[in-house]
């Protein structure tokens, strides 16, 4: 059997493959068919917030089945015989690593880290880019300078992907470079394609391919711009379709390989069509640029009142210069909870900024409400919170509060040795007894009112008393001290104090009774059912003890006695809480 032979025989397998998978996938159900279409695992569902697909998308994915068959039926075409050279060679080669990685290497090599993703893409298309330049036979000086420019922001847009994988700063605000990324992606295949028409080596249906990819691409823009900016955008089935559709791109950088040692006659155009052609090149090479260069002073908006993510909330020291600016214009103009935003949408990027560092130097209050007031706000007599105006002066804000300045990791150590702080300064007042387990730490009360902590079972799913319940009877008479029923305590505080002293020990068998010292001491029962007994770890808003504590229920299930000590010295409350079993 000849080559050609047999390499038909494996693009009817493969192509027969595809489709056998989806039509197994139709059986299946919607989490094998959408692996067969998509050649992606059913995780990736989850992105498109889908658990079940309604008929439109079923319809949509079988259609995009055929569609991608149809695709790698023609990516699949065995290379035009004839001479290349090391270029050309190169160039091929590059081309089918690109179609290998849209087909199937995007799931693995997504897997790796992000700037190293980044480092080889860049490398890979910057390669690419050099190798068209000296291998398309342009045959216009303008053509090939226009393809050079256009090229050259490509790499510029890659390069500054690298700088936000790697958290360094930016070329400028991401929605501005993102329109950059758009143009120079447009004008680079503009260009591609009027060099390959004028070489002459790449045929009919591979130019198609070429344009069609263009149009897939303006396309989805156009969906994603009506869908108000969300990727995806539209309905699934819309997103479906221009994904398999997006496939065509690929089929038209097979068919630049395949056809790389053809040698057809370059094609002549007219005067007439010589002038368009430059006009065009001079487009291509011109609009880039120009949109790189941005007047300062023309209104640029680039947050809306709808804008409320803000970054996911990062902290200073976690962003860059450009999306500091960012961060203070996406609170400046957020409407969230229905309030006015504090500077109308009427006003520019820059004035936003401008008034915000104006504010950072007001004297006083009354004078940032006539900042305000300038500006236009609808709500001037709020003012600007000094959390905010860290994002456009730092220097200022900073100075005061350096803590400010701190990424997520610093703060977060800044956090734990205050913490440790606090916990050091509450000693164990019965030293000389250990318990079988103990812990001493500092307990952060709710600071508005907050009857005490809970000793309970953590696993215990029996219904008890109410918090309610277990108030009214700690405060049903003054020197009430500990309320108690089944497997909960509830241990209140003596003075106005928004945190306390408190160790916990438990023991096998009774210790001591101690009242000297305090002011005073309670004992009551509590039961384990579950072989657990402990305090509630510290909540998301700093109620709780310092420091993990132990399970006290130390002899496993059954029934403790719970004995409480307060006392009150210099306006500080300690506590010791001593718990031990019960011998029947």
């Amino acid at each position: 059997m000849s080559s050609d032979g047999l390499w038909r025989i494996v693009k009817i397998g493969v192509v027969g493959l595809l489709l056998a998978a989806a039509a197994v996938g139709l059986v299946l159900g919607d989490t094998w068919l959408w692996a067969a279409v998509q050649w992606s695992p059913p995780p990736f569902m989850g992105f498109y917030a889908t658990d079940e697909f309604d008929p439109e998308t079923i319809a949509a994915l079988l259609g995009a089945a055929v569609l991608k068959a149809a695709f790698v039926w023609s990516i699949l075409r065995a290379p035009v015989p004839g001479p290349v050279t090391g270029r050309e060679k190169a160039l091929r080669l590059l081309l089918y690593v690109v179609v290998a990685y849209g087909l199937v290497l995007w799931l693995p090599i997504d897997l790796l880290p992000s700037p190293v993703v980044t480092v080889v893409v860049l490398a890979l298309w910057t390669t690419i880019d050099v190798l068209l330049l000296l291998v398309v036979r342009w045959r216009s000086r303008v053509l090939r300078a226009a393809a050079g420019v256009a090229f050259a922001v490509e790499v510029i847009g890659l390069a500054d992907e690298l700088l936000d994988a790697l958290n360094l700063p930016q070329l400028g605000p991401r929605p501005y470079i993102d329109m950059v990324w758009l143009v120079s992606g447009l004008a680079v295949t503009l260009v591609t394609l009027a060099g390959q028409r004028r070489d002459g080596r790449w045929s009919t249906g591979t130019m198609l391919a070429g344009w069609a990819s263009l149009g897939v691409h303006v396309l989805s823009v156009v969906v994603q711009f009506v869908s108000g900016g969300r990727v995806p955008g539209g309905p699934l089935s819309v997103t479906v379709l221009l994904d398999a559709a997006g496939f065509v791109g690929l089929v038209w950088y097979a068919g630049m390989a395949r056809e790389m040692s053809a040698d057809a006659l370059p094609v002549i155009p007219s005067p007439a069509r010589r002038r368009l052609t430059r006009a065009a090149a001079a487009l291509a090479a011109v609009v880039p640029l120009a949109v790189l260069i941005h007047p300062e002073q023309t209104p640029h908006l680039t947050f809306s009142g709808w804008s409320t993510d803000c970054y996911g909330g990062a902290g200073f020291g976690d962003l860059d210069p450009a999306e500091r600016e960012a961060m203070f214009l996406c609170w400046a103009r957020s409407a969230e909870g229905g309030v006015a935003p504090l500077f109308p949408d009427t006003l520019s990027d820059q004035g936003v900024l401008a008034y915000g560092r104006t504010l950072c130097h007001a004297r006083d209050h009354a004078e940032q409400e006539a900042i305000l007031r300038r500006a236009g706000s609808e709500r001037p007599g709020g003012g600007a919170d000094p959390y905010d105006l860290l994002y456009v002066c730092p220097e200022v804000v900073g100075a005061a509060n350096p803590e400010m300045l701190y990424t997520a990791e610093e703060a977060e150590a800044a956090d734990a040795a205050a913490l440790a702080a606090e916990n050091a300064r509450c000693r164990d007042p019965w030293p000389r007894t250990k318990g079988v387990v103990q812990a001493s730490a500092k307990y952060f009360l709710f600071a508005d009112g907050d009857p005490g902590y809970m000793v309970y079972d953590p696993d215990d799913e029996t219904p008890g008393f109410t918090m309610d319940e277990a108030m009214d009877e700690l405060f049903s008479s003054d020197d009430r001290i500990v309320a108690a029923d089944g497997s909960a305590a509830l241990i209140g505080h003596v003075a106005d104090v928004i945190d306390l002293c408190l160790t916990v020990k438990a023991f096998r068998s009774p210790p001591p009774r101690r009242a000297a010292g305090w002011d005073q001491v309670a004992e009551v029962p509590i039961l384990s059912r579950t072989g657990r007994l402990t305090l509630p770890e510290m909540s998301d808003d700093g109620v709780g003890p310092g420091a993990p504590m132990p399970n006290l229920a130390i002899e496993g299930k059954g029934r403790y006695r719970l004995r409480v000590h307060v006392r009150v010295r210099g306006g500080e409350e300690e506590h010791l809480v001593v718990v031990f079993p019960v011998r029947a």
